[in-house]
């Protein structure tokens, strides 16, 4: 019998054993001759993954959270009008870490579940002078997902930084950042990257590099400045170390290893697996007649779910007896309706069979808890879209 539970939250989530194996290896020094052969070869592999060969990578020990910081801190300066285009709490978020550096923060607010209409974004840049934009690929606090292409097309048309947090896309939903015209495109190792938490993941796409080097001011932020971080960055790529605070030597191993992963699976197949699995974990909710947070289904996040408690039925008690049916979800984020809805993920190394198990698990805890559920309706609805979407594609 397995004895820890399956771990379905947006983050952390499952690992490949191979990752934590390589995580789990005995430290070596961040100057040694194998370790910078790894820490090259990551740098190398994050631009085949973000889909941009002309970018500029930066491996950083932190979270998520120093990810959103780190292109704030080097592309604003005081006098810099930024705008955020807000798809939940992470939108709102990156308003407040944007305002620590300047005070000219427009944030352009979606309703909740639902985006912001790209005319409404070219009709707020018509009206000023923006230096930046920032758009939340999945805002995992809502599961709503943005098409960043028309956004990145709008960012070049106007002058204007396009900053994509992909912190609950990134090797997950499809992402292909030179095409795009997206500027920066950052993400955290713990979500489909698939590495335990612990690396801030960056990559600056030229124009934003050249506007860092154009800067009329000092980047006020420290440990996030690209004058730190880019020699170290080009060292290693080249073959040789530099130090400006240590690497985080093993997370740097397991990241190698793990986009090594998803190159194998290709890019391709990755987010076509995605799909499937988003499709078919929200079919599976809908056969249970619980309602999701995204006002439209076309924009829905395939990497996470974000359903609604059916009536009656709490967090309290609905998410206990998942667990103890040998699934942990994660609880609701939104400060709006926090306690009327939970998070699923099904990103980074979730198969069909997590989807089944998970979608079980759920109708014993909802059985459990005193909703009517004719058992098997959302494993046999999941099921259909499986087989409905590997069809397609195998033709």
């Amino acid at each position: 019998m397995k004895e820890r539970p399956l771990l379905m939250i947006p983050g952390p989530v499952e690992f490949e054993p191979s990752v934590l194996s390589a995580l789990g290896q005995p430290t070596q020094s961040h100057i040694d001759p194998q370790f910078i052969g790894v820490f090259e070869g990551a740098i190398k592999k994050m631009r085949e993954v973000w889909h941009s060969p002309s970018g500029q990578p930066f491996i950083v020990p932190g979270t998520g959270t120093l990810a959103m910081e780190i292109p704030a801190a080097n592309l604003v300066e005081p006098e810099d009008r930024v705008l955020v285009v807000s798809t939940g709490y992470f939108g709102d978020r990156y308003a407040d870490i944007l305002s620590r550096y300047t005070n000219k923060v427009t944030v352009l607010s979606a309703p909740l579940g639902g985006i912001v209409e790209t005319a409404h974004i070219e009709a707020e840049l018509k009206k000023s002078e923006y230096r930046l934009m920032t758009i939340t690929h999945v805002d995992t606090s809502t599961g709503v997902r943005v098409d960043p292409r028309p956004i990145g097309k709008l960012g070049h048309k106007y002058g204007v930084l396009t900053v994509l947090d992909g912190v609950c896309s990134v090797a997950g939903e499809e992402l292909k950042q030179d095409a795009w015209e997206l500027d920066v495109v950052f993400t955290a190792s713990q979500k489909a990257v698939g590495v335990p938490p612990g690396l801030a993941l960056v990559l600056a796409g030229p124009r934003a590099v050249n506007r860092w080097r154009k800067r009329k001011s000092r980047v006020p932020n420290y440990y996030c400045d690209w004058n730190q971080w880019l020699p170290v960055m080009e060292a290693y790529e080249a073959g040789t170390p530099a130090y400006f605070a240590t690497p985080a030597v093993n997370h740097v191993r397991a990241l190698d290893v793990s986009l090594d992963n998803i190159l194998k699976e290709g890019m391709e197949e990755r987010f076509q697996r995605h799909r499937v699995v988003g499709k078919a974990f929200q079919a599976g909710l809908e056969a249970l007649g619980l309602k999701q947070v995204p006002l439209n289904k076309k924009d829905r996040a395939f990497t996470l779910s974000a359903p609604y408690y059916p009536a009656g039925v709490t967090g309290d008690r609905l998410l206990p007896q998942i667990r103890r049916a040998g699934v942990v979800f994660a609880g609701g984020l939104h400060p709006e309706i926090k306690k009327n809805y939970f998070r699923i993920g099904h990103m980074g190394s979730t198969c069909f069979r997590d989807v089944l198990a998970s979608l079980g698990a759920l109708e014993a805890a909802l059985r459990d808890c005193g909703v009517s559920v004719n058992p098997g309706v959302s494993l046999t609805a999941a099921q259909s879209v499986i087989v409905s979407e590997n069809s397609e594609t195998a033709v």
